[in-house]
């Protein structure tokens, strides 16, 4: 697989993970290394994960206790990539091919994961981690798009950083009901009808 057929948070993620297992004195780098360091992301794939319905905190604090249970070498100088995680990485990049994606983003690597028999598997669907409720997160994030460029997991997080979305303040209860509010609503009204007449707007202003 071409590093450069990741997408940039992926790669972030993998150079986080190889950084990880080289602290703590591990011969390879495992998923549950991936995993922590994906979890840990800014604009990762944790908004993802909450709408799939992941406990994440609970799920990255038992990953962590994962990483901390592999064995040590002492005076390791350089680590490689597991069997595990190669199995992994190749899966993701089937589900980008199937899904005709450019490039291979954190989301299909969590995917793969679901039908993974790995440590970081077991611990990913003890924490709500199935492959329904993913793909349905996945395209509803996507919103029918595939990947095409390496930075689209940054790119589709745009909107949440810089726009309010009103559907999912209502849909969680955060936004003000407008039902049962006539007199305020009336009263608005009739201030901006005021400022309009008062201070009429010409055409061409």
């Amino acid at each position: 697989m071409r590093i450069d057929k990741l997408t940039t948070k992926f790669q972030e993620a993998l150079s986080d993970a190889q950084s990880l297992a080289l602290g703590k004195d591990h011969a390879y780098i495992e998923p549950q290394h991936v995993l922590v360091t994906m979890l840990k992301q800014d604009d990762g794939p944790k908004a993802i994960l909450l709408r799939a319905g992941v406990q994440v905190p609970a799920l990255l604090q038992a990953a962590e206790s994962a990483v901390s249970r592999l064995p040590q070498v002492s005076g390791q100088d350089q680590v490689t990539v597991g069997p595990d995680l190669v199995k992994l990485l190749q899966a993701a990049e089937k589900e980008a091919i199937k899904r005709g994606d450019a490039f291979i983003a954190g989301e299909l690597f969590l995917l793969a994961l679901t039908e993974s028999k790995s440590e970081a598997g077991r611990i990913a669907k003890e924490h709500g981690l199935n492959r329904k409720s993913l793909e349905s997160a996945i395209e509803a994030v996507r919103g029918g798009q595939s990947v095409g460029n390496a930075d689209a997991e940054g790119q589709r997080e745009a909107l949440k950083k810089y726009c309010i979305d009103l559907t999912e303040r209502a849909r969680i209860g955060k936004l003000d009901p407008v039902i049962g509010r006539d007199d305020e609503i009336r009263r608005a009204i009739q201030v901006l009808q005021r400022r309009t007449k008062n201070n009429p707007v010409l055409i061409g202003e």
